[in-house]
């Protein structure tokens, strides 16, 4: 097949993630593609759209690949898109050696900065680079997590200088939101706290999560005693039982509220769901972070240990709940919130493969329930009355349920 007439002679180059995820034998990422010795008049002759203004980004008039101009630094230290410009000059402004290849149309490797060696290693090394803009840290991070790639001690030295430098703080909400969100999405999202804990950048980008490390639980409940590693083995269980990035996000917070329980009453952490919903709150705030994140994450905040003792609550108290979660009109949620809890409960030293019938337990009575309505109040019975009738009914069918279902189990003992 011809080449498409707007490639014809262009000094084009596979770039990027590409390169790397080729290399890796992984399923490729989208092609980027860097054009050397053009500039923007002659893009647009060839039929290139133009998109961005800064950084000039050409989409292909046939594959809508994009296609950015060469840059490279000019004497004041700005990045500049610049016929005159390398292709390893370009290359040498990225972040990591390992994004700091290329290939040309024949599959032919440009490599300067030795970065197939790392990618052989399973290392992430900086490139002078790295330092010019504070987000790297961030996506050094969650390169890890994606990759499951080691740090380069070098690399986590430069990072953490960075760190204290008070760097972070300047980073807008929405590109750290679209870092951890990237991260709860990856093969490993403990291993993007753990590395930002590594690079002293926890505490910056996620206080509340930070401030969980070191907090003890009650070691009978909590063989690992530690609430932060609690929260890293809730959210393996998460990632094993799930790849929605929601209920990963509501684990990662279910517990904040343990941080905040006075210290002389540790490590007892009575009311740590209450205390937590406010923080979630100004985490989510905070980043920005879209309604639908919030909300599961309040719920399995406040909720998650009352669906712990599901087994053993009043009928009246699993009604409230139910509705709490809105379990009747949101099933999807609250099947999201039985798999955080479900998280939470498997997530302790020792204990990932406990069972946790009270999932299957809640269920069952959401099915028992659903079908209750206003329908089936007496028409003489109106407005707030309504609720509390269907509310009462809810109460007596579960507690029907609860009934027979210990008779039966008293028969089967």
């Amino acid at each position: 097949m011809p080449e498409p007439s707007a490639n014809r002679d262009l000094d084009a180059y596979l770039v990027g993630g590409f390169v790397r995820d080729r290399l890796l034998q992984r399923r490729p990422s989208d092609r980027d593609w860097v054009v050397v010795g053009s500039d923007a008049e002659a893009m647009l002759a060839r039929g290139f759209k133009q998109v961005g203004k800064d950084f000039p980004v050409f989409l292909h008039p046939q594959s809508k690949e994009e296609y950015a101009l060469a840059r490279g630094k000019d004497p004041a230290g700005k990045l500049r898109a610049n016929p005159g410009v390398t292709l390893e000059e370009d290359l040498a402004r990225r972040d990591l050696t390992i994004n700091a290849m290329a290939m040309d149309r024949d599959g032919k490797l440009i490599d300067p900065f030795h970065g197939a060696e790392d990618l052989a290693r399973g290392v992430l090394r900086h490139l002078p680079s790295f330092a010019d803009d504070p987000l790297r840290i961030l996506r050094l991070a969650r390169l890890a997590a994606q990759l499951g790639f080691s740090i380069a001690e070098e690399t986590a030295d430069l990072a953490r200088r960075m760190v204290a430098e008070g760097r972070l703080h300047s980073l807008p909400a929405e590109r750290i939101w679209q870092e951890l969100h990237r991260a709860l999405c990856s093969p490993s999202p403990r291993r993007f706290i753990e590395a930002l804990r590594e690079l002293d950048a926890l505490q910056a980008i996620l206080p509340e999560v930070n401030a969980l490390f070191g907090v003890p639980q009650p070691e009978k409940h909590h063989p690992e005693i530690d609430t932060g590693l609690h929260v890293l083995l809730a959210l393996d269980q998460a990632t094993l039982l799930t790849d929605d990035p929601l209920v990963r996000f509501a684990v990662l917070v279910h517990d904040l509220g343990k941080a905040a329980t006075p210290p002389q009453y540790w490590p007892s952490h009575r009311g740590h769901e209450t205390l937590g919903v406010p923080l979630v709150n100004r985490l989510c705030r905070r980043l920005r972070i879209p309604g639908r994140y919030q909300k599961l994450a309040r719920r399995t905040a406040r909720y998650h240990l009352l669906a712990h003792l599901a087994l053993e609550l009043k009928p009246k108290t699993l009604a409230k709940l139910l509705a709490d979660l809105d379990a009747w009109r949101a099933p999807e949620d609250f099947e999201r919130f039985l798999l955080a809890c479900q998280s939470d409960a498997r997530g302790r030293k020792g204990l990932q493969e406990h069972p946790y019938p009270q999932a299957d337990f809640l269920r069952r009575i959401r099915d028992l329930t659903k079908d209750i309505s206003a329908k089936d109040i007496p028409s003489g019975i109106t407005g707030k009355k309504v609720g509390a009738r269907i509310h009462q009914l809810r109460c007596q069918r579960i507690a029907a349920f609860k009934k027979q279902r210990h008779k039966t189990r008293q028969g089967v003992s």
